[in-house]
């Protein structure tokens, strides 16, 4: 009896190391421009809720850096490269710089996309816009010249000068101006490299330049906050309106105080978890390639065009009539 019970427990121990050890579930990091972002958090949140849709026991690894630097993007994608993770989901901070990274890690068999601010062709599989680039140029000029019947100056706050997404949004937007809007003078545009401080410095020295300065146009959830409370501090509300891609939740008081007429944005929360369909599509074999179709779970779905992106949905604009209800989501 022992001797069949020896035999046994050998046979299971031999079976077991045929077997080699499970498979191990799907890791995707979502890398996002800078950590302490709102926008981010918010995006990461929808992220995990992908994950946890899609089951498998999918790990999401939230990451980015402390500043949004290229140089602190290429340190975390050698990290995730060294860690073996099976797909990389970023908000590039630059889109040539981080392309050599990005390409070994596709060479490492790691699946890369790029959301929200994309990467040039070379460093990624495909990219996911928010929106449409042309809409988003034209809706942030409109939410300024809705409220300046008889035309004006306003300025453009963005985030960092290499920003794919920003810079595409503000060629979108100049285009647009001398046939759609134009009573109003785009007279610059400034850079506060999505950091609060600085972009409060570049608002105070907006005003300062421009004494006629009727607009501030912020594309960026940092700059646009950062902006209107520099309206507010300067005791400026009613005499410059802050506009611009805003969150609900940390915007809210400054629909509230006045400083602003209205923002827009997307859902980011359904823009993680969009970025975790796709990587997860793609981690079990489907191709990015033109005209390929990829589902979004609940947002929906997408076509990828001649360059391999596609765009997510439409901006949303918030006012007093709707701040409450959105500010509660996200």
């Amino acid at each position: 009896m022992k001797l069949l019970q020896k035999l046994a427990i050998s046979t299971a121990i031999a079976a077991a190391l045929m077997a080699g050890p499970a498979s191990a579930a799907e890791k995707i990091a979502l890398v996002v421009k800078s950590l302490g972002n709102g926008f981010f958090d918010a995006a990461a949140k929808g992220a995990q809720e992908a994950a946890k849709e899609l089951g498998g026991g999918i790990e999401v690894i939230y990451t980015g850096p402390t500043s949004a630097t290229a140089e602190g993007q290429i340190e975390i994608i050698n990290s995730l490269i060294a860690q073996k993770v099976d797909a990389i989901a970023i908000s590039a901070n630059d889109p040539d710089a981080l392309v050599p990274a990005l390409k070994k890690a596709m060479d490492r068999g790691i699946k890369v996309i790029s959301w929200d601010s994309g990467v040039a062709k070379g460093g990624r599989m495909m990219h996911l816009n928010p929106s449409d680039t042309n809409l988003i140029g034209e809706t942030i000029i409109k939410l300024a010249a809705d409220h300046l019947p008889d035309g004006g100056e306003v300025a453009i706050l963005s985030a960092s000068s290499t920003a794919t997404n920003q810079n595409a949004w503000i060629d979108a937007a100049k285009k647009i101006l001398p046939t759609k809007f134009p009573k109003i003078k785009l007279v610059t545009v400034a850079y506060g490299d999505d950091d609060s401080v600085k972009s409060t410095n570049e608002a105070k020295g907006l005003i300062s330049s421009y004494p006629n300065l009727k607009a501030i146009i912020a594309p960026t959830t940092v700059g646009v906050v950062a902006a209107a409370q520099v309206v507010t501090d300067q005791k400026l509300i009613g005499k410059i309106n802050v506009t611009g891609l805003a969150l609900p939740s940390e915007f809210k008081k400054f629909i509230d105080n006045g400083a602003s007429q209205g923002v827009a944005l997307w859902n980011p929360i359904d823009l993680g978890y969009s970025a975790v369909y796709i990587s997860d599509q793609l981690i079990k074999g489907k191709k990015a390639e033109p005209g390929a179709s990829f589902s979004l779970g609940k947002v929906g779905s997408i076509k990828l065009d001649d360059t391999n992106s596609a765009a997510m949905a439409a901006p949303y604009q918030f006012d007093k009539s709707n701040i409450e209800k959105f500010s509660k989501i996200y």
